[in-house]
């Protein structure tokens, strides 16, 4: 366990940097209502858990594979209620109607929150073959979509990804209606702090920074300009005593989330 130096203690243990990016990642289920979460990655998971438990009860889970559950296991424990069957096809159903909010990966994502999944370098030589564009140009046209990297860095953060998968702002512009209608970039989390698209010309803004980190280091880490609130900018809000509850004794009572995150 890693306690950041700026959490406050809740039963002699302070907020770790872990548990201001799971705090990070519940926020951005807020206020969604009957939608699908699909969250990838452990602290996404956990997230996705305590929003369904705290301020978010309409959110739809599922077991991984092909059932909604009704219940909220432990991460890592089978859930033991099933509130109905979602093979592929249907599952495929909900991201077209736009009833999923998906939180994904990206090994790199730029300025515009085109995000890279499928090769670093040339795509037709490219140094490293990664996973694929998979899912990501659909889910990224069709339903909100939020953004976790737990390593912050200017490897990550680049000025233009090398290949799009899922599909940025500006990239959405120049395919026309069919891209921009429903396209919805939420937020991005990262173990520095949380950012979204929210300016004029939808260029990557920072949002909150997580207690411990400070400006510098996240200009320091990412590989384009942010855009940076005026003033000082505002620190992740802190976890209510009940969501620490949740969170350590309820939803991940193992501690896998600070295997994924360190500060």
């Amino acid at each position: 366990m890693t306690p950041t130096a700026a959490g406050p203690a809740s039963k002699g243990r302070a907020v770790t940097r872990a548990e201001y990016c799971v705090i990070a990642c519940a926020e951005a289920w807020r206020g969604g209502g009957e939608v699908l979460a699909s969250p990838m990655g452990t602290i996404p998971a956990i997230g996705a858990r305590l929003a369904k438990l705290t301020f978010s009860p309409d959110l739809l889970l599922t077991d991984g594979e092909a059932l909604l559950i009704g219940d909220v296991p432990a991460l890592g424990s089978a859930s033991s209620v099933t509130e109905g069957w979602l093979p592929y096809r249907r599952h495929l159903t909900m991201v077209m109607g736009g009833r999923r909010h998906v939180m994904m990966g990206a090994s790199q994502i730029d300025r515009f929150g085109n995000q890279n999944i499928s090769c670093i370098g040339d795509w037709e030589r490219p140094r490293r073959q990664l996973l694929g564009v998979r899912g990501a140009p659909a889910n990224t046209i069709n339903n909100p979509v939020s953004y976790w990297i737990p390593r912050h860095s200017t490897r990550v953060f680049v000025e233009k990804v090398d290949m799009i998968s899922g599909v940025g702002y500006d990239s959405a512009a120049a395919a026309g209606p069919s891209a921009t209608r429903f396209h919805d970039l939420r937020r991005v989390v990262s173990d520095l702090g949380v950012f979204d698209f929210a300016t004029p010309d939808h260029a990557m803004r920072l949002v909150s920074l997580h207690p411990g980190v400070t400006l510098g280091q996240v200009r320091e880490a990412t590989g384009f300009a942010l855009a940076v609130p005026a003033g000082d900018v505002p620190h992740t809000r802190e976890p209510t005593d009940e969501e620490l509850r949740v969170i350590r004794d309820v939803v991940d009572p193992g501690g896998m989330r600070e295997r994924e995150v360190r500060a």
